[in-house]
């Protein structure tokens, strides 16, 4: 792939085998360019040099390795799924630590005083990413991150109609669904405890279903050691380096039907779909987040919904 739609070329002394497996190994294990060298036998400017080449080639798989959203239809059977018609997947914000220049600093200070950029990420049931909008700062707000990604040129497309779960941290607005705040959500917060309003019974299987996206980002942090502590390329590359991750990560959860760093079987389609379920041709796109009483009511009516089919399937 990287070769015939990223571009990379092997060099006279070196195979591509080679410069992935250098690429791959720094990303994995956070080594820095004297022990990749020693490891690999070349120079730590030949290492420094087809790193960032590597880099740009597998940035230009973007469009081969994000997901397309796929719409939740009535036909869906999953437990966490079914009850959220239209919705696309789930949305939410990481910190991820990284090293700015000292004049950068402030901005990049976040909340509990680490130095991290503030990375949107953008995820479908099968914990496959749709969107990542890295390099904010860390000490913008989650929905400042979220208003600037639907509002790009090819940010963030949400059709009228569907939506994404979000937690708490973002407004409930269209082609956003949040929980109820002020009612449990936390799943540990339901153990032992059995829904008793249809508020709770909705914040319940909203987190089961937007739990998703932290399972990502777990798996993300914890296969490339490269997203744990902050690294010393350029904040532009740094960014980058987040992308490419997540788009390996995306390589690894389409191809191999066990990933061992989940330590349980991906799911993988028969069929790989490589066109939306979503006809772009006439689709028009949510481009503002504004609560409104309809998707106030609209929330309301689901939960109530939901409660309502569970206690009868209950009481059955």
């Amino acid at each position: 792939m990287v070769r015939d739609f990223g571009g990379l070329r092997p060099t006279r002394n070196m195979s591509l085998e080679e410069i992935v497996a250098m690429f791959v190994y720094t990303l994995a294990h956070h080594e820095k360019n004297r022990t990749i060298g020693l490891t690999f036998f070349r120079s730590g400017e030949t290492v420094s040099r087809q790193f960032n080449i590597c880099l740009l080639a597998v940035l230009k798989l973007h469009d081969l390795l994000l997901e397309n959203p796929e719409l939740i239809t009535d036909e869906c059977t999953d437990d966490r799924w079914k009850y959220f018609k239209n919705c696309l997947g789930a949305l939410d914000g990481t910190l991820i630590k990284v090293t700015p220049p000292s004049n950068q600093k402030p901005r990049y200070r976040t909340r509990k005083a680490s130095i991290a950029t503030n990375v949107l990420g953008v995820c479908s049931p099968n914990m496959r990413f749709i969107y990542v909008l890295p390099g904010w700062e860390g000490s913008a707000h989650d929905g400042c991150v979220l208003r600037n990604a639907i509002s790009r040129p090819n940010g963030l497309r949400v059709p009228q109609g569907c939506y994404y779960l979000v937690d708490a941290g973002y407004c409930n607005a269209k082609g956003f669904l949040a929980p109820f705040r002020g009612q449990r959500y936390h799943l540990n917060e339901f153990h032992g405890h059995r829904p008793e309003t249809p508020e709770e019974f909705y914040n319940m299987k909203h987190s089961k279903a937007r739990n998703v996206i932290e399972r990502c980002f777990g798996l993300l942090k914890g296969r490339w050691k490269i997203l744990a502590s902050p690294s010393f390329f350029t904040i532009r590359t740094q960014v980058r380096i987040i992308m490419a991750c997540c788009l390996l990560h995306n390589l690894i959860r389409k191809f191999m039907s066990y990933d061992p760093q989940e330590q349980m079987p991906c799911e993988v389609s028969d069929s790989e779909e490589d066109e939306s379920d979503v006809d772009d041709g006439e689709m028009e796109y949510i481009t503002t987040i504004t609560p409104s009483d309809d998707w106030t009511n609209f929330r309301n009516n689901l939960a109530e919904e939901m409660f309502t089919t569970w206690r009868a399937t209950f009481d059955g």
